[in-house]
């Protein structure tokens, strides 16, 4: 059974500080450095694509500072609570996509949270990416850093939207189960007109 949620106001005074802690770390810009160099790989089907107008290269400095906000948020609520599956409160989808490129980075994120005494929570099998405006996260959020960016921070509806649109988008070009199948050869014909 889960813990109750401590009072958003708490946590974002808690989350300030660890925030302004984990910024402050020696190891901070390595760590930063390496999460955004991840951007080669941390993009899918249906993570940071929602975004209107998407550029990874403009992006990613956005979505990282939001991401760093989201661990905060959620190292604050497992501080005070104790509770891993309290602590997965819910996150924005492109957010959640960024944090994994952060946790992506072990060594790095474990010494810069040993040395500012938190834990970073994380588990995919129970995170929430069912974010809306006005929920908890949403409270916390405005507590300690005012509104977030509404282009980043979409609403669960919203996305589950546009990842409606974007399925047929992807299956115009032969993509299905939003990216996670298709029935490519790649074949010698295919390939033709690529160089190699």
């Amino acid at each position: 059974m889960s813990a109750s949620l401590p009072a958003a106001e708490k946590v974002a005074e808690r989350a300030q500080e660890i925030h302004s802690t984990i910024e402050a770390d020696k190891e901070f810009p390595a760590f930063k450095a390496a999460s955004l160099k991840y951007d080669s790989d941390w993009q899918c089907f249906t993570g940071s694509v929602v975004i209107a107008e998407y550029d990874q290269e403009q992006d990613k400095h956005g979505l990282f500072a939001e991401g760093l906000k989201a661990l905060c948020l959620k190292a604050a609520v497992y501080e005070m609570t104790g509770d891993e599956k309290t602590a997965e409160i819910p996150i924005a989808v492109p957010v959640d996509e960024m944090t994994h490129a952060m946790i992506a980075q072990p060594q790095l994120l474990a010494r810069i949270t040993a040395r500012v005494g938190v834990s970073i929570i994380h588990q995919t099998d129970q995170e929430h990416t069912d974010w809306r405006p006005e929920d908890y996260t949403y409270q916390a959020y405005c507590a300690a850093w005012g509104e977030p960016d509404p282009r980043l921070w979409l609403p669960a509806e919203e996305v589950a939207r546009r990842l409606a649109w974007l399925d047929q988008k992807y299956a115009a070009m032969g993509f299905r189960k939003q990216g996670q199948a298709h029935s490519f050869m790649f074949s010698a014909d295919e390939l033709a007109s690529v160089p190699a």
